[in-house]
């Protein structure tokens, strides 16, 4: 039974239809939503709409941008010879997070992932491709340490060595803070394996 008005139902089953939010926290957007102000409500769906209809994939990188190239790609004072592979504009967010790195990206927008049925053609794989034909020195694979990413990466490796650019994947090992008892062995070998001078 419901409790709700029919508009009201409504709202709380779109909300509740988007990722990580659940019928309680989309209860809660319900009624914040209707208590806003009538224009805060136009400006959120402006901003909704304008998003859906304006962003697309950046020419270069494959990021999601509202511009033929993404800010990233525009810019003169990064290193387009160096091409850091995520899977999603997120991860790309994460790095930029950092500031320190310096190269440009290339956006993948998933991984090779056989029991989920997405293979190499449904993943911008052939847009990496066509960018190593151009003065490219580096590729560094900074795809996810999962089953996927990993999978992912080997099949990168294996696409850019033959062309002579050199590959190198980002190391993995133990989180800040990590106690070593309660991290598995792969994680513990890649640390080790990834170790660097002190």
């Amino acid at each position: 039974m419901d409790y709700y008005s029919r508009q009201i139902t409504k709202l709380i089953e779109e909300l509740s239809a988007l990722p990580g939010v659940g019928r309680k926290s989309a209860q809660r957007l319900a009624f914040h939503i209707i208590s806003m102000p009538e224009e805060r409500v136009k400006a959120l769906t402006d901003a909704m709409t304008g998003a859906k209809q304006n962003i697309r994939y950046c020419r270069e990188c494959q990021t999601l941008t509202d511009d033929e190239l993404c800010p990233i790609c525009k810019s003169a004072a990064r290193d387009h010879r160096q091409i850091m592979v995520v899977e999603n504009t997120r991860d790309l967010a994460a790095y930029e997070k950092t500031g320190k790195y310096n190269g440009v990206y290339h956006v993948l927008h998933g991984a090779i992932s056989p029991m989920l049925g997405i293979g190499p053609g449904d993943i911008r794989l052939k847009e990496l491709v066509k960018r190593l034909e151009g003065d490219v020195d580096e590729v560094i694979i900074a795809t996810n340490s999962s089953l996927e990413g990993e999978t992912t990466a080997m099949y990168i490796a294996k696409l850019v060595k033959p062309t002579g650019i050199r590959v190198t994947r980002i190391a993995s090992g133990v989180p800040v803070g990590g106690d070593l008892e309660n991290i598995d062995e792969v994680t513990l070998l890649r640390a080790l394996d990834g170790r660097t001078e002190l």
